[in-house]
């Protein structure tokens, strides 16, 4: 029977782990499937950064309210479950949101592929899983499901579906513009895709693209203002402010009974790993900043959060990625100990690579190297997600809430 490394491997082999954007295999396979997608009540979330906790407050705060809700967004750190999370009732009483187990998820992918494969359609490893969550929250009778973008939106596999309760888009900047253009406006386009008829759209700016999408679907479009906060926020970080304001802006517009006691405990119990997630015992900050705008948010929160530290950076990131920009922004205004990080992935950005282009003097960390995360500084680990789990493992560090 296959199992769930069975399915890691068919997820990333060369066949399935690539890029491709575009609906018609999807189109495909969902019909083949019974188009599970169409029983779902989706909230969509497209943008560049703060997708991910956007979705993750939104299903906390749905989960307090005793909603049965999943969630789907990606990277994952450790495992390819933590992608799809659903509401559960615990044998305690309580609901929370768990990973769809490793045996089901292992018998959703195969049952997918080889539907695919049969069929001729050439899956992508993001277009498995996305199949596979709509086939899964909607066997699963989901009341509610909170989704995420994996690159853009108009062509992105989640794109498939018809309707939604209502669409947000995040902040807009550069990245992925290999291939969703190299203009902001051009980026906004793409965004824009998941904006659908007569539903309503909930964003940070008044771009042209969206006004232009929004009034030829005939959808109502919500600019917020994020200046809203709360103390009782799990996640930490000053960039967290515009997706809170977001999150509360949905929960007001398509569930105005859920009272306030109830969101407020959901903010509190949200849980969403290594953004500006705090270590105690190395003191460290773990960050998945991988673009400019991402980096330059974590150092806003870390001039806010731990002014005049010294601070110690281990950073690596895929090549494609505007690594220069992002190390000068690290190294602006301060003198910071900064390693570099070279993981197994074919896109990885080399030691010399990052060393070229870094202002200040700088180390490569390796298995052999030794760090005393007790001596006084601040340790910041950032850059790419793919890496995190790697380099987690070779540091022997467990986020506390994964």
């Amino acid at each position: 029977m296959n199992n769930y490394a069975d399915a890691v491997k068919l997820l990333t082999s060369p066949k399935t782990f690539k890029i491709s954007l575009g609906l018609e295999r999807m189109e495909k396979v969902m019909e083949l499937l019974g188009n599970p997608q169409d029983k779902l009540n989706c909230i969509h979330v497209a943008g560049t950064n703060g997708k991910g906790s956007v979705c993750a407050i939104i299903a906390s705060i749905l989960n307090e309210a005793g909603i049965k809700a999943g969630v789907y967004s990606s990277p994952h750190i450790f495992k390819y479950t933590e992608r799809m999370k659903i509401s559960t009732l615990t044998s305690k009483g309580k609901r929370e949101l768990t990973n769809i187990p490793d045996n089901i998820f292992a018998q959703y992918v195969f049952e997918i592929s080889e539907l695919a494969e049969k069929n001729n359609i050439n899956l992508t490893e993001f277009e498995i899983l996305t199949a596979v969550m709509f086939k899964y929250f909607a066997d699963e009778k989901a009341e509610i499901v909170v989704l995420e973008t994996g690159l853009g939106g108009r062509f992105d596999a989640t794109n498939i579906i018809k309707k939604n309760l209502c669409s947000v888009i995040t902040h807009i900047d550069y990245d992925h513009t290999e291939r969703l253009g190299n203009t902001l406006d051009k980026i906004a386009f793409e965004k824009a895709g998941i904006i659908k008829p007569n539903c309503p759209c909930i964003v940070l700016e008044g771009r042209e693209a969206f006004y232009d999408k929004a009034m030829e679907v005939g959808a109502e479009l919500e600019i917020i203002n994020p200046t809203v906060s709360s103390s009782n926020l799990a996640l930490k970080g000053v960039y967290q402010q515009e997706n809170l304001a977001l999150a509360l802006a949905v929960i007001e517009r398509c569930f105005p009974h859920i009272g306030q006691d109830i969101i407020e405990k959901g903010l509190k119990n949200v849980k969403h790993p290594c953004r500006f997630e705090y270590i105690k015992e190395k003191n460290l900050i773990i960050d998945g900043a991988h673009n400019p705008n991402g980096i330059a948010g974590l150092m806003q929160s870390l001039d806010m959060y731990y002014p005049n530290t010294k601070r110690r950076f281990i950073f690596g990131c895929l090549r494609n990625k505007k690594y220069e920009k992002m190390i000068n922004e690290i190294c602006k205004n301060n003198n910071p100990e900064i390693y570099f990080y070279h993981f197994k992935h074919e896109n990885s950005a080399v030691f010399d690579e990052l060393k070229a282009v870094c202002p200040v003097q700088c180390k490569e960390l390796n298995q052999n190297t030794k760090i005393d995360f007790n001596d006084g500084y601040l340790n910041i680990i950032c850059g790419s997600f793919y890496m995190l789990a790697e380099l987690l493992e070779l540091l022997k560090i467990t986020p506390d809430n994964l």
